[in-house]
């Protein structure tokens, strides 16, 4: 088990902590690392040697945490997840809307011009998750 240094947890404010089903996240390291620039900070696998039970990135200057899901432990196997979105305030949200649809993302509300100022749009990541975009309108 890799022992975290303490530059290697989050910086302050609120974390989200994403569970992801089927053994999924390693593959959501990726889709993450290509779809939204995240940089790997650390990764634990379980004892099992076949799920991580706890990994840290960073994306876009805030932390994300995420694990595969431990039905074990939490009584629950096949998690949906429902009723929270991700939101990514970027100064230009095009480019991260095309990166994110490119490596497999599916466009949930689409991006445009909004009443109160920004650029914003939905998508659902490949593990569940809703992640909205939102910067400056252009022009």
């Amino acid at each position: 088990m890799t022992e975290p240094k303490p530059d290697q947890g989050p910086r302050g404010g609120v974390t989200p902590h994403l569970t992801i089903p089927s053994r999924g996240a390693a593959a959501a390291i990726e889709f993450y690392a290509r779809a939204f620039g995240a940089e790997e900070v650390m990764r634990m696998p379980a004892e099992d040697g076949e799920r991580l039970m706890h990994a840290h990135l960073r994306i876009n200057g805030g932390s994300l945490m995420l694990a595969d899901e431990f039905p074990e432990w939490t009584g629950e196997a096949d998690i949906k997840p429902v009723g929270v979105s991700l939101h990514l305030q970027v100064d230009d949200a095009d480019e991260w809307w095309g990166r994110a649809l490119v490596n497999g993302a599916i466009p949930v509300m689409p991006l445009e011009d909004q009443f109160w100022g920004d650029r914003y749009g939905q998508v659902r990541d490949p593990f569940g998750h809703l992640w909205s975009i939102g910067g400056p309108q252009k022009g």
